[in-house]
């Protein structure tokens, strides 16, 4: 069911997870939900994260929940949707921050491959879901997936700035190491909890500011430039 075509780095440091009892299982729970249910995003952008930033180059890991569950929204990067799809609200959320916080301008799409052109790592604690059902694949294995995602990351990298919106994102930061790292926390930008603390939370300028004091290149967070 799943393809695993990705970076050759994350691959080789990937190796173990792919043979392990729980990602086998993993793979057969979807291979069977996808006999019932339409699953997304598509089967080859399940991991379109890992496919689109190599481990070494990563500056900035934003991390959600679970991917977008309606048709053509969702392809492998957190809140990212394709290009011509309605901005959903939580992208809406996210967009108007961006604007406020360092002067972007609304873009025309919002697909955010940009970002992870730039080294933006874009993933959802789970990283599959049935189509109009959230949390479908929640305690399917994916949980522990992005768990060690989030270790390898905290171990073999340097200076990153690790993006964490809503509760379930936050709960990797006890995976993180604050003196290597820097850890950005705010409520989910969906409009349920939008106004409780993610508006005005300035992370994008937050993380430009931790990079260049730790003499890494800047994200270019603007998506129309």
């Amino acid at each position: 069911m799943l393809d695993l075509t990705m970076q050759k780095s994350w691959s080789l440091a990937l190796q173990d997870e792919f043979e392990s009892d729980y990602f086998l299982e993993l793979d057969r729970f979807l291979d069977e939900e996808s006999k019932e249910h339409v699953i997304y995003p598509k089967v080859e952008d399940i991991f379109r994260a890992f496919k689109d930033v190599a481990l070494q180059d990563i500056k900035v890991v934003i991390l959600g929940q679970d991917p977008y569950h309606g048709e053509g929204q969702g392809h492998g990067l957190a809140f990212s949707v394709q290009d011509g799809v309605k901005y959903p609200p939580s992208l809406v959320n996210i967009l108007k921050e961006l604007k406020d916080d360092i002067g972007c301008e609304i873009p025309k799409s919002g697909n955010l491959t940009k970002w992870a052109n730039e080294g933006v790592f874009m993933i959802n604690t789970i990283l599959s879901v049935s189509k109009a059902k959230p949390l479908s694949h929640k305690n399917k294995g994916w949980e522990k997936f992005s768990d060690k995602t989030i270790q390898i990351i905290n171990d073999r990298c340097k200076n990153v700035v690790f993006v964490l919106w809503g509760k379930p994102a936050q709960t990797k930061s006890k995976l993180i190491d604050e003196t290597k790292h820097l850890i950005i926390k705010s409520p989910h930008p969906s409009p349920l909890s939008s106004y409780r603390g993610f508006f005005g939370s300035k992370p994008f300028s937050t993380a430009n500011s931790y990079l260049k004091n730790h003499s890494r290149d800047i994200v270019d967070w603007c998506l129309n430039s």
